[in-house]
């Protein structure tokens, strides 16, 4: 598949998505405390979706990866769950866990995507500089999002920032092209090794529109599945943290479309 450019215009209304799916994830955000379910969440997202005339865009989505439809509307990760939590009603939060929210939003034939990991109250300090290191993996990808870089550009400035901290990037995940829909090419991983298996490298052009996502884990960059068919963990069970800005690839420069109040 193509890589799609998008107008001014275009960008503009991926950007209301993205307005909406900040809204959505900063209400979900301050819900979160000790005792909540992450099946609770999942309701806040939706009726916090539904208030904006907005779509959730993972809800009954299928992705390549999978033969079933996502059944809800936000990803909750705690802890070793790097991505594509399934919100249930027996997964409780609890003082001390990190938890990753990734939600996307359809508005007006245009999707959103956004994502960013909230520590329940005292977190140790090893989770405390993986979350510190993932944000700064992040800015750093961002600044890389110039016409005339690549994808590998992006790639290596999280490389760097993960090696930094003495913190992991984790295999076969990654980050992606949005506009129309909510995944588009081209494919953005987070780990060196993944680009080279993938054989595929794209430069960056005007009109692009990119979902960046690094995930990092404290231990390993290798993953596995806890067993429900979504939820993505680390291989040796240590904590994960994941952020993701969609960023516009313009003359000007990085155009970030989504950015948090709190970071």
């Amino acid at each position: 598949m193509a890589v799609e450019l998008y107008s001014f215009k275009e960008i503009e209304k991926i950007r209301s998505a993205c307005r909406v799916v900040v809204e959505v994830l900063e209400a979900v955000a301050r819900a979160i405390k000790p005792g909540i379910s992450t099946y609770e969440l999942d309701l806040i997202a939706r009726e916090e979706t539904k208030k904006r005339g907005a779509k959730p865009a993972f809800l009954n989505y299928k992705p390549p990866f999978s033969k079933e439809k996502f059944p809800a509307s936000l990803c909750v990760s705690v802890n070793e769950a790097v991505v594509h939590g399934l919100p249930k009603k027996e997964c409780i939060i609890k003082e001390g866990d990190i938890v990753s929210l990734d939600f996307g939003a359809h508005v007006e034939g245009y999707a959103g995507d956004s994502a960013l990991t909230i520590a329940v109250g005292e977190v140790s300090k090893e989770k405390e500089l993986l979350m510190r290191a993932t944000r700064e993996a992040l800015a750093e990808a961002v600044k890389v999002c110039i016409p005339g870089n690549w994808v590998s550009d992006i790639v290596d400035a999280i490389y760097r920032v993960a090696k930094k901290y003495g913190v992991y990037p984790l295999k076969n995940l990654g980050g992606h092209g949005i506009g129309r829909k909510v995944h588009e090419e081209p494919f953005i991983p987070n780990h060196p090794a993944t680009l080279a298996q993938e054989k595929k490298d794209y430069k960056l052009r005007q009109g692009m529109v990119v979902a960046l996502e690094p995930m990092l884990s404290l231990g390993t960059e290798e993953i596995a599945h806890d067993g429900d068919q979504w939820t993505v963990i680390t291989a040796d069970k240590s904590p994960a943290a994941h952020y993701e800005y969609v960023v516009a690839i313009t003359k000007q420069g990085p155009l970030v479309l989504t950015e948090f109040k709190n970071g």
